[in-house]
């Protein structure tokens, strides 16, 4: 009987916290209008076109120096334009303004594989290890990366003399 109360009550609780949780979950992304900058960098990353995204990208970043996802974006359209240097300025920025920004960490930990320094991509994702309660996409793509690079790298190491 005393199982069959308490079940009951953690069964009503949880239906009357879900509104209150839905409300927790929403983002002032979501309630605001929708930035053309951001849009038109988001589909021009889509289509790989680099120049455009960071044109929109760096426009959305003067009007919001503090926005860490538009840093990461940044970030990550420099790095696949193939300018390392901008990427690292943008990712360090992302994570200067929220530390635990996943993506940042995913995506820095890619571009220091890019510049063989693993110890620096296994030290994010050892951060995303820790931010992702469970495991996240961040840290599973980032391992995957990690993985294959050090499998690139056996590789090679057996084939010199």
């Amino acid at each position: 009987m005393n199982k069959l109360l308490i079940s009951a009550l953690v069964l009503v609780a949880g239906f009357a916290m879900s509104p209150l949780l839905q409300a927790a979950d929403s983002s002032p992304a979501e309630t605001r209008p929708a930035d053309p900058d951001y849009e038109a960098g988001m589909k021009a990353t889509a289509v790989g076109n680099w120049k455009a995204a960071t044109d929109s990208f760096n426009r959305v970043a003067s009007r919001e120096p503090g926005n860490a996802d538009v840093q990461n974006h940044l970030g990550y359209a420099w790095r696949k334009s193939g300018n390392l240097d901008l990427a690292f300025k943008h990712y360090n920025e992302a994570l200067r303004l929220d530390p635990k920004h996943k993506g940042a960490h995913e995506y820095i930990g890619e571009a220091y594989l890019m510049v063989n320094n693993l110890p620096k991509a296994e030290e994010h994702l050892a951060r995303l290890d820790k931010l992702c309660f469970f495991s996240c996409d961040e840290y599973r793509d980032l391992k995957k990366a990690v993985e294959q690079f050090k499998t690139a790298q056996q590789g090679t190491q057996k084939t010199r003399p």
